[in-house]
Protein backbone atom coordinates (compact mmCIF):
# COMPACT_ATOMS: atom_id res chain seq x y z
CA UNK A 1 0.00 0.00 0.00
CA UNK A 2 1.36 3.41 -0.95
CA UNK A 3 2.13 5.79 1.91
CA UNK A 4 0.75 9.16 0.87
CA UNK A 5 1.66 10.79 4.18
CA UNK A 6 5.26 10.03 3.36
CA UNK A 7 5.02 11.21 -0.24
CA UNK A 8 3.45 14.50 0.84
CA UNK A 9 6.49 15.17 3.03
CA UNK A 10 8.70 14.89 -0.05
CA UNK A 11 7.33 18.02 -1.75
CA UNK A 12 7.87 21.70 -1.17
CA UNK A 13 4.36 23.06 -0.62
CA UNK A 14 4.10 26.78 0.19
CA UNK A 15 2.66 27.40 3.64
CA UNK A 16 -1.00 28.39 3.63
CA UNK A 17 -1.58 27.14 0.08
CA UNK A 18 -3.80 24.27 -1.05
CA UNK A 19 -2.36 23.31 -4.40
CA UNK A 20 -4.99 21.86 -6.73
CA UNK A 21 -3.14 22.63 -9.95
CA UNK A 22 -0.87 19.61 -10.31
CA UNK A 23 -2.77 18.88 -13.52
CA UNK A 24 -1.04 21.96 -14.95
CA UNK A 25 2.31 22.02 -13.15
CA UNK A 26 3.35 19.66 -10.39
CA UNK A 27 5.03 21.07 -7.25
CA UNK A 28 8.75 20.93 -6.54
CA UNK A 29 10.13 17.71 -5.02
CA UNK A 30 12.35 18.71 -2.10
CA UNK A 31 15.16 16.49 -3.36
CA UNK A 32 15.18 18.11 -6.81
CA UNK A 33 17.42 20.97 -5.75
CA UNK A 34 20.17 18.64 -4.50
CA UNK A 35 19.79 16.39 -7.53
CA UNK A 36 20.15 19.31 -9.94
CA UNK A 37 23.04 20.79 -7.92
CA UNK A 38 24.82 17.44 -8.11
CA UNK A 39 24.35 17.39 -11.88
CA UNK A 40 25.62 20.95 -12.19
CA UNK A 41 28.56 20.74 -9.80
CA UNK A 42 29.69 17.13 -9.64
CA UNK A 43 28.87 16.15 -13.21
CA UNK A 44 28.90 19.15 -15.55
CA UNK A 45 31.29 21.12 -13.33
CA UNK A 46 33.82 18.37 -12.57
CA UNK A 47 33.43 16.09 -15.58
CA UNK A 48 32.71 18.71 -18.24
CA UNK A 49 32.25 16.93 -21.58
CA UNK A 50 33.30 13.56 -20.15
CA UNK A 51 29.98 13.54 -18.31
CA UNK A 52 28.40 12.06 -21.41
CA UNK A 53 30.25 8.85 -20.63
CA UNK A 54 31.15 9.05 -16.94
CA UNK A 55 27.75 10.27 -15.73
CA UNK A 56 25.74 8.30 -18.28
CA UNK A 57 24.02 11.34 -19.74
CA UNK A 58 23.56 9.70 -23.12
CA UNK A 59 21.60 6.83 -21.57
CA UNK A 60 19.28 9.10 -19.56
CA UNK A 61 16.39 9.26 -22.08
CA UNK A 62 15.82 5.51 -22.06
CA UNK A 63 16.72 5.01 -18.41
CA UNK A 64 14.12 7.58 -17.38
CA UNK A 65 11.72 6.18 -19.98
CA UNK A 66 11.84 2.80 -18.26
CA UNK A 67 10.90 4.43 -14.95
CA UNK A 68 7.91 6.12 -16.57
CA UNK A 69 6.92 2.87 -18.30
CA UNK A 70 5.80 1.32 -15.03
CA UNK A 71 3.32 4.15 -14.49
CA UNK A 72 1.64 3.77 -17.88
CA UNK A 73 1.68 0.00 -18.25
CA UNK A 74 4.44 -0.13 -20.85
CA UNK A 75 7.18 -2.72 -21.30
CA UNK A 76 10.84 -1.90 -20.77
CA UNK A 77 12.64 -0.16 -23.61
CA UNK A 78 9.45 1.14 -25.24
CA UNK A 79 9.67 4.76 -24.00
CA UNK A 80 12.27 7.43 -24.64
CA UNK A 81 12.32 10.90 -23.06
CA UNK A 82 13.39 14.25 -24.52
CA UNK A 83 12.26 17.29 -26.51
CA UNK A 84 8.83 18.88 -25.98
CA UNK A 85 5.38 17.37 -26.25
CA UNK A 86 4.43 19.18 -29.45
CA UNK A 87 7.62 17.93 -31.11
CA UNK A 88 6.77 14.41 -29.98
CA UNK A 89 3.23 14.79 -31.32
CA UNK A 90 4.49 15.97 -34.71
CA UNK A 91 6.99 13.13 -34.92
CA UNK A 92 4.35 10.52 -34.01
CA UNK A 93 1.86 11.91 -36.54
CA UNK A 94 4.40 12.14 -39.35
CA UNK A 95 5.69 8.64 -38.64
CA UNK A 96 2.17 7.21 -38.61
CA UNK A 97 1.22 8.87 -41.90
CA UNK A 98 4.33 7.59 -43.65
CA UNK A 99 3.81 4.10 -42.24
CA UNK A 100 0.23 4.02 -43.55
CA UNK A 101 1.33 4.83 -47.11
CA UNK A 102 -1.86 5.38 -49.14
CA UNK A 103 -4.06 6.58 -46.28
CA UNK A 104 -4.37 10.36 -46.34
CA UNK A 105 -6.53 11.35 -43.36
CA UNK A 106 -5.61 12.26 -39.79
CA UNK A 107 -8.61 12.05 -37.47
CA UNK A 108 -9.07 13.82 -34.15
CA UNK A 109 -11.83 15.32 -32.04
CA UNK A 110 -12.76 18.91 -31.34
CA UNK A 111 -11.94 18.53 -27.64
CA UNK A 112 -8.32 17.58 -28.27
CA UNK A 113 -5.65 19.87 -26.90
CA UNK A 114 -5.16 22.69 -29.43
CA UNK A 115 -1.38 22.28 -29.66
CA UNK A 116 -1.84 18.69 -30.87
CA UNK A 117 -4.23 19.95 -33.52
CA UNK A 118 -1.84 22.72 -34.56
CA UNK A 119 0.92 20.15 -35.05
CA UNK A 120 -1.39 18.08 -37.24
CA UNK A 121 -2.45 21.14 -39.23
CA UNK A 122 1.18 22.01 -39.87
CA UNK A 123 1.94 18.46 -41.01
CA UNK A 124 -1.05 18.28 -43.35
CA UNK A 125 -0.29 21.69 -44.84
CA UNK A 126 3.29 20.61 -45.48
CA UNK A 127 2.29 17.33 -47.13
CA UNK A 128 -0.02 18.94 -49.64
CA UNK A 129 -3.63 18.91 -50.84
CA UNK A 130 -3.97 15.12 -50.94
CA UNK A 131 -3.85 15.00 -47.15
CA UNK A 132 -6.54 16.13 -44.73
CA UNK A 133 -7.14 16.64 -41.04
CA UNK A 134 -10.67 15.74 -39.96
CA UNK A 135 -11.80 17.26 -36.66
CA UNK A 136 -15.08 15.78 -35.43
CA UNK A 137 -17.13 15.92 -32.20
CA UNK A 138 -15.79 13.57 -29.55
CA UNK A 139 -18.80 11.27 -29.68
CA UNK A 140 -18.40 10.98 -33.47
CA UNK A 141 -14.80 9.73 -33.47
CA UNK A 142 -15.57 6.04 -33.90
CA UNK A 143 -18.12 6.47 -36.68
CA UNK A 144 -15.60 8.53 -38.66
CA UNK A 145 -12.94 5.82 -38.65
CA UNK A 146 -12.61 4.24 -42.10
CA UNK A 147 -10.09 2.74 -44.51
CA UNK A 148 -8.85 6.21 -45.54
CA UNK A 149 -7.77 7.18 -42.02
CA UNK A 150 -4.04 6.84 -41.40
CA UNK A 151 -4.19 7.61 -37.68
CA UNK A 152 -6.56 8.68 -34.94
CA UNK A 153 -5.04 10.87 -32.27
CA UNK A 154 -6.68 12.07 -29.08
CA UNK A 155 -5.92 12.99 -25.48
CA UNK A 156 -7.02 10.19 -23.16
CA UNK A 157 -8.22 12.64 -20.51
CA UNK A 158 -9.79 15.88 -21.74
CA UNK A 159 -7.67 18.83 -20.63
CA UNK A 160 -10.69 21.04 -20.05
CA UNK A 161 -13.43 18.80 -18.63
CA UNK A 162 -11.40 15.95 -17.17
CA UNK A 163 -13.44 13.44 -19.14
CA UNK A 164 -11.73 10.07 -19.66
CA UNK A 165 -12.22 8.74 -23.17
CA UNK A 166 -13.41 5.22 -23.96
CA UNK A 167 -9.98 4.38 -25.28
CA UNK A 168 -10.58 0.65 -25.62
CA UNK A 169 -13.60 1.15 -27.88
CA UNK A 170 -11.73 3.60 -30.09
CA UNK A 171 -8.78 1.22 -30.37
CA UNK A 172 -11.05 -1.67 -31.31
CA UNK A 173 -12.65 0.35 -34.11
CA UNK A 174 -9.27 1.59 -35.31
CA UNK A 175 -7.76 -1.88 -35.52
CA UNK A 176 -10.73 -3.15 -37.51
CA UNK A 177 -10.12 -0.47 -40.11
CA UNK A 178 -6.32 -0.67 -40.05
CA UNK A 179 -5.82 2.83 -38.64
CA UNK A 180 -3.11 3.56 -36.09
CA UNK A 181 -3.91 5.17 -32.74
CA UNK A 182 -1.75 7.87 -31.15
CA UNK A 183 -2.65 8.51 -27.52
CA UNK A 184 -1.73 11.74 -25.72
CA UNK A 185 -1.09 10.90 -22.06
CA UNK A 186 -0.56 14.48 -20.84
CA UNK A 187 -3.39 14.18 -18.31
CA UNK A 188 -3.05 10.42 -17.80
CA UNK A 189 0.54 9.70 -16.78
CA UNK A 190 0.65 9.75 -13.00
CA UNK A 191 -3.10 10.31 -12.73
CA UNK A 192 -4.90 7.18 -13.91
CA UNK A 193 -4.10 3.50 -14.33
CA UNK A 194 -3.50 3.47 -18.07
CA UNK A 195 -2.04 0.22 -19.40
CA UNK A 196 -0.56 0.71 -22.86
CA UNK A 197 0.41 -2.95 -23.15
CA UNK A 198 -3.05 -4.32 -22.37
CA UNK A 199 -4.71 -1.76 -24.63
CA UNK A 200 -2.24 -2.59 -27.41
CA UNK A 201 -1.79 1.11 -28.20
CA UNK A 202 0.29 1.86 -31.30
CA UNK A 203 1.96 5.10 -30.24
CA UNK A 204 1.67 7.39 -27.24
CA UNK A 205 3.17 10.69 -26.17
CA UNK A 206 3.09 12.51 -22.88
CA UNK A 207 4.58 15.25 -20.74
CA UNK A 208 6.29 15.08 -17.36
CA UNK A 209 5.63 18.50 -15.82
CA UNK A 210 2.06 17.80 -14.69
CA UNK A 211 1.35 14.78 -12.48
CA UNK A 212 4.93 13.50 -12.80
CA UNK A 213 6.25 16.72 -11.20
CA UNK A 214 9.29 17.11 -13.45
CA UNK A 215 9.26 20.92 -13.35
CA UNK A 216 8.40 23.68 -15.83
CA UNK A 217 9.43 22.67 -19.33
CA UNK A 218 10.52 19.19 -18.30
CA UNK A 219 10.93 16.83 -21.27
CA UNK A 220 8.20 14.85 -22.99
CA UNK A 221 8.19 11.17 -23.84
CA UNK A 222 7.28 8.86 -26.71
CA UNK A 223 6.02 5.29 -26.54
CA UNK A 224 5.92 2.91 -29.51
CA UNK A 225 4.39 -0.56 -29.47
CA UNK A 226 7.18 -3.19 -29.75
CA UNK A 227 5.27 -4.82 -32.61
CA UNK A 228 5.47 -1.59 -34.59
CA UNK A 229 8.74 0.09 -33.68
CA UNK A 230 11.20 -1.49 -36.11
CA UNK A 231 8.94 -0.92 -39.12
CA UNK A 232 8.29 2.71 -38.19
CA UNK A 233 10.22 5.50 -39.89
CA UNK A 234 10.60 8.30 -37.31
CA UNK A 235 10.36 10.99 -40.06
CA UNK A 236 11.40 13.78 -37.69
CA UNK A 237 14.81 12.16 -37.48
CA UNK A 238 17.74 13.46 -35.47
CA UNK A 239 21.30 12.36 -35.00
CA UNK A 240 20.64 10.47 -31.76
CA UNK A 241 18.04 8.35 -33.53
CA UNK A 242 20.73 7.11 -35.91
CA UNK A 243 21.99 3.55 -35.53
CA UNK A 244 25.56 4.88 -35.21
CA UNK A 245 25.28 8.57 -34.27
CA UNK A 246 29.01 9.05 -33.71
CA UNK A 247 29.91 7.79 -37.16
CA UNK A 248 28.40 11.08 -38.40
CA UNK A 249 27.22 9.51 -41.61
CA UNK A 250 25.40 11.77 -44.05
CA UNK A 251 22.85 9.01 -44.64
CA UNK A 252 20.24 8.51 -41.93
CA UNK A 253 19.82 4.90 -40.85
CA UNK A 254 17.41 4.51 -37.92
CA UNK A 255 18.51 2.72 -34.77
CA UNK A 256 16.88 -0.52 -33.71
CA UNK A 257 14.05 -0.17 -31.19
CA UNK A 258 12.87 2.92 -29.34
CA UNK A 259 16.23 4.68 -29.88
CA UNK A 260 15.07 5.55 -33.40
CA UNK A 261 12.52 7.95 -31.90
CA UNK A 262 15.24 9.99 -30.21
CA UNK A 263 15.86 13.33 -31.87
CA UNK A 264 18.21 15.79 -30.19
CA UNK A 265 20.64 16.04 -27.31
CA UNK A 266 19.23 14.86 -23.95
CA UNK A 267 18.13 17.73 -21.67
CA UNK A 268 20.43 16.57 -18.89
CA UNK A 269 19.54 19.12 -16.22
CA UNK A 270 15.81 18.78 -16.83
CA UNK A 271 16.09 15.00 -16.66
CA UNK A 272 17.92 15.28 -13.34
CA UNK A 273 15.01 17.22 -11.83
CA UNK A 274 12.56 14.70 -13.25
CA UNK A 275 14.50 11.81 -11.73
CA UNK A 276 14.10 13.39 -8.29
CA UNK A 277 10.34 13.15 -8.71
CA UNK A 278 10.52 9.62 -10.08
CA UNK A 279 12.36 8.61 -6.90
CA UNK A 280 9.08 9.38 -5.11
CA UNK A 281 7.02 7.61 -7.75
CA UNK A 282 9.18 4.49 -7.44
CA UNK A 283 7.61 3.86 -4.02
CA UNK A 284 4.03 4.36 -5.20
CA UNK A 285 1.53 2.00 -6.82
CA UNK A 286 -0.44 3.71 -9.58
CA UNK A 287 -3.56 1.71 -8.65
CA UNK A 288 -3.39 3.21 -5.15
CA UNK A 289 -3.06 6.66 -6.69
CA UNK A 290 -6.13 6.08 -8.83
CA UNK A 291 -8.26 4.86 -5.91
CA UNK A 292 -7.23 7.80 -3.75
CA UNK A 293 -7.84 10.34 -6.51
CA UNK A 294 -11.36 9.00 -7.01
CA UNK A 295 -12.06 9.46 -3.30
CA UNK A 296 -10.70 13.00 -3.33
CA UNK A 297 -12.59 14.05 -6.45
CA UNK A 298 -15.83 12.54 -5.10
CA UNK A 299 -15.38 14.48 -1.87
CA UNK A 300 -14.74 17.72 -3.73
CA UNK A 301 -17.67 17.35 -6.11
CA UNK A 302 -20.13 16.67 -3.28
CA UNK A 303 -18.85 19.57 -1.21
CA UNK A 304 -18.81 22.12 -4.02
CA UNK A 305 -22.27 21.16 -5.25
CA UNK A 306 -23.60 21.51 -1.72
CA UNK A 307 -22.08 24.90 -0.95
CA UNK A 308 -21.58 26.44 -4.40
CA UNK A 309 -24.76 25.81 -6.43
CA UNK A 310 -23.84 28.62 -8.81
CA UNK A 311 -21.04 26.44 -10.22
CA UNK A 312 -21.96 23.85 -12.87
CA UNK A 313 -20.09 20.55 -12.93
CA UNK A 314 -18.79 19.67 -16.40
CA UNK A 315 -16.69 16.69 -15.33
CA UNK A 316 -18.37 13.25 -15.55
CA UNK A 317 -19.96 12.16 -12.28
CA UNK A 318 -19.05 8.54 -12.83
CA UNK A 319 -15.44 8.24 -11.61
CA UNK A 320 -14.71 5.63 -14.27
CA UNK A 321 -15.30 8.32 -16.87
CA UNK A 322 -12.99 10.99 -15.49
CA UNK A 323 -9.33 11.51 -14.77
CA UNK A 324 -7.90 13.16 -11.66
CA UNK A 325 -9.39 16.56 -12.41
CA UNK A 326 -12.69 18.26 -11.58
CA UNK A 327 -13.95 21.19 -13.65
CA UNK A 328 -16.83 23.58 -13.11
CA UNK A 329 -18.19 26.21 -15.45
CA UNK A 330 -19.00 29.69 -14.18
CA UNK A 331 -19.56 32.82 -16.24
CA UNK A 332 -17.04 34.75 -14.15
CA UNK A 333 -14.72 31.78 -13.75
CA UNK A 334 -11.51 33.68 -14.39
CA UNK A 335 -12.18 36.26 -11.68
CA UNK A 336 -13.40 33.57 -9.29
CA UNK A 337 -10.20 31.58 -9.79
CA UNK A 338 -8.05 34.65 -9.20
CA UNK A 339 -9.92 35.21 -5.94
CA UNK A 340 -9.34 31.58 -4.99
CA UNK A 341 -5.61 31.92 -5.62
CA UNK A 342 -5.37 35.06 -3.49
CA UNK A 343 -7.12 33.21 -0.66
CA UNK A 344 -4.79 30.23 -0.78
CA UNK A 345 -6.60 27.83 -3.11
CA UNK A 346 -4.66 27.35 -6.34
CA UNK A 347 -6.42 25.92 -9.37
CA UNK A 348 -6.55 27.38 -12.86
CA UNK A 349 -8.87 28.65 -15.59
CA UNK A 350 -9.49 27.66 -19.19
CA UNK A 351 -11.48 29.81 -21.60
CA UNK A 352 -14.26 30.54 -21.90
CA UNK A 353 -15.57 29.77 -18.40
CA UNK A 354 -13.92 26.68 -16.92
CA UNK A 355 -12.45 26.47 -13.41
CA UNK A 356 -10.12 23.45 -13.13
CA UNK A 357 -8.98 21.65 -9.99
CA UNK A 358 -6.47 18.79 -10.02
CA UNK A 359 -6.17 16.11 -7.33
CA UNK A 360 -2.85 14.38 -6.77
CA UNK A 361 -2.81 12.01 -3.77
CA UNK A 362 0.97 12.27 -3.57
CA UNK A 363 0.53 15.65 -1.87
CA UNK A 364 -3.23 16.27 -1.48
CA UNK A 365 -5.35 14.63 1.24
CA UNK A 366 -8.94 14.75 2.51
CA UNK A 367 -8.19 17.60 4.94
CA UNK A 368 -6.86 19.69 2.05
CA UNK A 369 -10.04 19.02 0.11
CA UNK A 370 -12.23 20.14 3.03
CA UNK A 371 -10.26 23.35 3.34
CA UNK A 372 -10.49 23.90 -0.42
CA UNK A 373 -14.27 23.50 -0.33
CA UNK A 374 -14.51 26.01 2.53
CA UNK A 375 -12.39 28.61 0.71
CA UNK A 376 -14.32 28.22 -2.53
CA UNK A 377 -17.66 28.40 -0.71
CA UNK A 378 -16.66 31.62 1.03
CA UNK A 379 -15.51 33.25 -2.21
CA UNK A 380 -18.63 32.26 -4.13
CA UNK A 381 -21.20 33.01 -1.42
CA UNK A 382 -19.72 36.44 -0.70
CA UNK A 383 -19.01 37.13 -4.37
CA UNK A 384 -15.45 38.12 -3.53
CA UNK A 385 -14.56 37.56 -7.17
CA UNK A 386 -16.31 40.84 -8.06
CA UNK A 387 -13.34 42.84 -6.79
CA UNK A 388 -11.98 44.73 -9.85
CA UNK A 389 -8.45 43.46 -9.22
CA UNK A 390 -9.58 39.96 -10.17
CA UNK A 391 -11.02 41.03 -13.53
CA UNK A 392 -7.83 41.83 -15.44
CA UNK A 393 -6.59 38.84 -17.44
CA UNK A 394 -3.00 37.77 -16.95
CA UNK A 395 -0.98 36.26 -19.79
CA UNK A 396 -1.08 32.78 -18.22
CA UNK A 397 -4.50 31.80 -16.90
Amino acid sequence: MSDFVETKSKFFLPKGVIYLDGNSLGPLPISAQKRVEHTLNNEWGEMIVTGWNKAGWMEQPNKVGNRIARLVGAAENTITVGDTLTIKVFQALASAVKHQRNRKILLTDSSNFPSDIYAAQGLVNMMGPDYALNIVPTDKLIENINENVAAIFFTEVDYKTGRRYETKNILTAAKKSGALVILDLAHSAGAIDTNLTELDVDLAVGCTYKYLNGGPGSPAFTYVNPKLINSLDPCLSGWLGHEKPFDFSLQYNPAVGIDRMRIGTPPVIGLAALEASLDIWDKVNISDVRRASIDLTEQFIKGVERYCPMLSLITPRNPKNRGSQVSFSFQNGYAAMQACIEHGLVGDFRAPDVMRFGFTPLFIDADDVERAIAILARIMSRELWQDPKFQKRKKVT
